[in-house]
């Protein structure tokens, strides 16, 4: 098996605030740089997908979140590597966020996701997020 064939697990957060998700732009180096993402990580061996997501979002914006549901798994394959994304709901507990390991973070609206550049692996969700988004009531 090649690199390209493994499988990356990722946890990934869709942090709630007062309607609002928190977003954060990645480094302008590495994979995908300067695109928005949810925070989130790599899933270490062994490690509980809820347990993942807290764990990251503290480490990367400095954020406690109780995870609260999970989406169904997102696979995706870039021309250099396959992904697992497993995204979870989570309420924000407490925390200021700032920008640990991105080059910034935001707290938006979900209908407003369509305007920043996220990773092809993320099209559908923020596809779903944003029609969520449309469909509650004002």
């Amino acid at each position: 098996m090649t690199n390209a064939d493994a499988v990356i697990e990722v946890a990934i957060a869709l942090v709630w605030k007062d309607a609002q998700l928190l977003i954060q732009r990645r480094p302008l180096e590495g994979h995908l740089p300067g695109v928005w993402e949810f925070p989130g990580g790599k899933l270490e061996p062994g490690e509980k997908v809820d347990v993942c997501v807290a764990r990251e979002v503290w480490e990367e914006v400095g954020v406690v979140c109780s995870p609260r549901a999970r989406r169904s798994p997102i696979d995706h394959v870039y021309p250099d590597r396959r992904v697992r994304l497993y995204p979870v709901d989570c309420d924000w507990v407490r925390g200021i966020p700032e920008a640990r390991s991105a080059r910034e973070v935001l707290w938006i609206a979900p209908g407003a996701l369509w305007q920043y550049d996220f990773p092809a692996a993320n099209a559908a969700l923020v596809r779903s997020l944003v029609k969520e988004a449309a469909s509650l009531p004002m």
